[in-house]
């Protein structure tokens, strides 16, 4: 029997999707699942960015230009530069989700046994692009203690070597919610000046910041401007995940003309998606002024609930819509499928993320759930309700 590639061995699965079986067979029994597992907003796209699809009279499908439409390009640069960064629309390539952006930054700038160094709780998916890519995660930790701040700057220069070709970050933190500080970003900055490597900031959810907070991109720093790589998407901003529309941001002129051959080999974005996230960058600002006041709200709502918990503690986030929370549990592996199939209160159940598939360090977060606060109000209290019953049960199972 051929046999399959030790790449695709190594390929980790997906911590939020894994369980997704599980959940499918408990459906089938009739259960109702709270599912807080996943990002995906319950929030309504803009409705100019679905009527820009309903309307457009096109009579042959065709391709798009590989960095994506024109028009689409300068009006996202507009919209960069009225959040005070320096993009036109050369630094720009559309991309299928900020996915395959992260794909085309490792294509261009590491070969295989390269590294990567990533704070660790990280996106999950990082480590299936590191693997796809052939890189190397040199993971640093950051800790529940002090909410997943920026680990000391001396810690990922000790991780440093000639193997080194970039420091990724996603900011606001997938799955951990945390801001950085101005102080936090030049501090990387100066970093990857100083060592001549890359900073990949993957930044889709730069429009989630909570209670006054501040978003500082990686490319607001001219100094950096040849070592600054950014990754953005439409998913979150305007609640269009199953769009799969992303960029990739750069003003090395370089790195973007590797990527574009990147690009060039997937031929070209998809044509009904960049049309409709076009028309969603003329989304007004009420809609974001009412997103963020909901989220802060649901936010606030899940923190206290997990906090009143016996047993949880749970780092409140200042942007994104994740939190971490570790659980009096030893294995939110075998807790999360538990859940799914065994445990009902009133024939409904929760899903939760367990965190360890978002490190890189093995044995690490084997304690700690990703939770999305992407529901409503209601949804989200009787979540709370569900998982602190299913604690104590499964305490007393265990």
């Amino acid at each position: 029997m051929p046999k399959i590639s030790n790449k695709g061995r190594e390929m980790p699965e997906s911590p939020i999707r894994k369980l997704v079986p599980f959940a499918e067979a408990a459906v089938k029994k009739g259960r109702k699942i709270y599912q807080l597992n996943i990002g995906q907003p319950d929030i309504k796209t803009p409705k100019s960015a679905l009527d820009a699809v309903k309307n457009h009279n096109i009579e042959v499908l065709s391709y798009s230009h590989s960095a994506g439409f024109d028009t689409y390009r300068e009006k996202l640069a507009g919209y960069y530069q009225k959040t005070a960064l320096p993009v036109e629309k050369e630094d720009i390539i559309i991309t299928t989700g900020g996915s395959e952006a992260l794909l085309f930054a490792m294509g261009s700038i590491t070969d295989p046994g390269d590294e990567v160094i990533i704070p660790e709780p990280f996106y999950a998916n990082y480590n299936g692009f590191a693997t796809a890519s052939g890189v190397k995660i040199k993971p640093i930790r950051a800790s529940i203690e002090d909410s997943f701040a920026l680990p000391p700057i001396s810690e990922f220069e000790k991780l440093i070597t000639e193997k080194t070709k970039a420091i990724l970050i996603c900011n606001p933190g997938n799955p951990t919610g945390y801001l950085y500080t101005l102080e936090e970003v030049k501090q990387l900055a100066d970093l990857a000046l100083k060592h001549d490597i890359f900073i990949v900031s993957d930044e889709v959810y730069r429009e989630f910041a909570y209670e006054g907070a501040q978003h500082h991109s990686i490319m607001s720093l001219p100094e950096l401007a040849e070592n600054a790589i950014m990754v953005d998407s439409v998913s979150k901003r305007y609640s269009m995940c199953g769009a799969r529309i992303g960029c990739l941001v750069s003003k090395n002129k370089e790195v973007m003309s590797t990527a574009m051959k990147f690009a060039q080999a997937r031929l070209s974005p998809p044509t009904f998606a960049q049309i409709a996230s076009e028309a969603a960058l003329d989304t007004p600002q009420e809609y974001f002024d009412e997103v963020i006041e909901q989220y802060t709200f649901r936010r606030n709502l899940l923190v206290e609930g997990l906090e009143k918990i016996e047993g949880v503690r749970v780092a409140k986030p200042n942007g994104a819509f994740y939190c971490i929370a570790e659980l009096p549990v030893e294995d939110t592996d075998d807790f999360a499928r538990w859940l799914l199939e065994s445990f009902e209160d009133n024939n409904e159940t929760v899903m939760v993320a367990p965190a360890a598939g978002f490190y890189s360090t093995p044995d690490t977060g084997k304690n700690q759930v990703r939770i999305a606060y992407v529901l409503k109000k209601e949804d989200l209290e009787r979540s709370i309700s569900i998982l602190e019953k299913a604690l104590k049960e499964y305490k007393l199972q265990n």
